[in-house]
């Protein structure tokens, strides 16, 4: 079994910043894809986010030029640093792992992390 453990998030004022950080741990051969989403009331989730294992990113049109997605294979981590933050990014962010193998197994499976809240106001 997979688990993605989130940290990070919290309250902020508009043009602040936050980091998120996602772990994952368990039974782990690759992972294809490590990115944020995020999900404001009454919304659905949206992409915020996401890195290939290469290094290749993509990024909402909403937050390019604030955001950064990063990744460190070795541990199974993803990182988005959030800057010059606005009261419209206010949500709950949820990490995911998509296309996880474990050892000894073909089947690729997706998983998501708790949710962490992220509120901008002043």
């Amino acid at each position: 079994q997979v688990q993605l453990v989130q940290s990070g998030g919290g309250l902020v004022q508009p043009g602040g910043s936050l980091r998120l950080s996602c772990a994952a741990s368990g039974d782990i051969f690759s992972i294809n894809t490590m990115g944020w989403y995020r999900q404001a009331p009454g919304k659905e989730r949206e992409l915020v986010a996401v890195v290939t294992s290469g290094g290749t990113t993509t990024l909402a049109d909403s937050v390019k030029g604030r955001f950064t997605i990063s990744r460190d294979n070795a541990k199974n981590a993803v990182y988005l640093q959030m800057n010059s933050l606005k009261p419209e990014d206010t949500a709950v962010y949820f990490c995911n792992a998509g296309g996880v193998r474990a050892y000894g197994n073909f089947r690729l499976t997706d998983y998501w992390g708790q949710g962490t809240q992220v509120t901008v106001s002043s």
